[in-house]
């Protein structure tokens, strides 16, 4: 039974992973999961600066998932690149960076440092802020969408993934973009932008306000979104969005999606992935198919 699945030429043992901000930088759950059995390890995201994060209360639970404003709390790429890559080496699995940015420089800087870097893949996440552009997500605009992506394939030296905001009109008006921009994976989705106020205290659960939205409230739209980009653009999809178990990763495969991540429950159930790792093998067995790329797309 043949779970391996590729990635622009990188082979993954097995399509799983966690999604970026869920799992640290790997350090944080290596007591808990064996990082050597997950197809891909994604770290947090990396800007070319140590970033403090937002101010808190930053995270609230919801009635079906959560709400984060963490503002991508980091030490910087030259924390990273001495603490972290040295510990994920240790392990079988490859190493998906997160990158994030506040301006194009800011991600050029951090896709320029890796290149030497013994990494596999670059995620860039655009939901980011652009700053010179007025705070207007970079993700939001299908222009700036295509211009980042050029910018950062230029750059790099690795294979790029390009993470999809879900708050706009049209998800395939920015995969195509993407696409355009010479993106080798795309990544979806990120967070759904929420808000939850606190009756009795008649404020913002959150000091920042409004907050990502993550967990399985977001799970139907995340594999609709990812069904719709699958039958866009010609790229591999990475699927993510509330997959708490293995058959909610194994929707997101028969829509389309080469991989998947598992994001907020890490958080409740630090065993998760390889959980759904070991319950789509199940699958696999149970309907005697060999080949998991037998599945990819399966349902039009």
């Amino acid at each position: 039974m043949n779970m391996k699945v590729n990635l622009a030429g990188v082979e993954l043992k097995n399509p799983v992973m966690e999604a970026s901000g869920t799992f640290g930088s790997g350090a944080e759950y290596g007591e808990f999961v064996d990082l050597n059995r997950l197809g891909a390890v994604v770290t947090k995201g990396v800007a070319s600066v140590p970033w403090p994060g937002n101010p808190t209360p930053r995270i609230a639970e919801t009635s079906s998932g959560m709400l984060n404003a963490i503002g991508l709390q980091n030490p910087g790429i030259d924390v990273f690149a001495s603490r972290d890559i040295p510990f994920l080496k240790q392990y079988d699995t490859k190493i998906i960076v997160n990158v994030c940015g506040k301006t194009m420089e800011d991600y050029l800087k951090v896709v320029e440092r890796l290149g030497d870097e013994p990494v596999d893949m670059l995620e860039i996440n655009i939901s980011c802020p652009n700053v010179k552009e007025g705070g207007i997500a970079f993700g939001q605009d299908p222009k700036s969408v295509e211009a980042i992506t050029r910018a950062c394939k230029d750059h790099a030296k690795q294979p790029i993934i390009m993470k999809l905001s879900p708050n706009v009109t049209d998800i395939t008006v920015m995969a195509k973009a993407a696409e355009a921009g010479g993106a080798d994976v795309i990544s979806l989705i990120n967070t759904l932008t929420g808000m939850k106020i606190d009756v009795n205290r008649r404020c913002f659960a959150l000091a920042n306000k409004t907050g990502g939205l993550s967990g399985p409230a977001i799970h139907p739209i995340a594999v609709r979104m990812v069904y719709q980009v699958a039958n866009a653009v010609k790229l591999p999809v990475i699927g993510m969005g509330g997959i708490k178990t293995w058959e909610d990763a194994m929707e997101f495969i028969l829509a389309g999606a080469t991989a998947v991540a598992v994001g907020t429950a890490n958080f409740h159930n630090p065993c998760a992935t390889t959980e759904v790792i070991d319950g789509i093998a199940d699958y696999m067995e149970r309907n005697q198919v060999e080949d998991i790329r037998e599945l990819i797309g399966a349902v039009r």
